[in-house]
């Protein structure tokens, strides 16, 4: 399967809300991919395969994994832009998950990829 799909339903498998408006979670799964047929995918394969549920226009997320900023978060030092806002970084903040990284994001844009703002 498609790294990305793979990288987005592991993404959408820690999402820290009871319940989220799908276009927020489309835009999530925007710094996986710009591809909306990739993104259908993602959405798709993340309701069968019981990671969310999806009914008028909400995603309910049913794992309670969320990312924890002291394992799953990784920082790299070097001349990076920003996945979320395209801001210069010099410390890039990394998702480090099992179906691989998701990043760079600064410092509070992480925090809303998470869903901790």
């Amino acid at each position: 399967m498609d790294d990305r799909v793979e990288r987005g339903l592991a993404l959408l498998e820690r999402l820290e809300h009871e319940s989220l408006p799908l276009a927020d979670a489309v835009d999530r799964l925007e710094i996986v991919t710009a591809d909306p047929t990739v993104t259908r995918t993602i959405l798709d394969e993340a309701e069968l395969r019981g990671i969310i549920e999806r009914e008028d226009g909400i995603i309910r997320p049913r794992s309670r994994q969320y990312v924890s900023f002291d394992e799953d978060v990784i920082t790299k030092d070097g001349d990076f832009e920003c996945k979320r806002c395209g801001s210069g970084l010099s410390t890039g903040h990394f998702i480090n998950l099992e179906a691989g990284e998701i990043g760079p994001f600064g410092s509070s844009c992480i925090r809303k990829v998470t869903g901790r703002e």
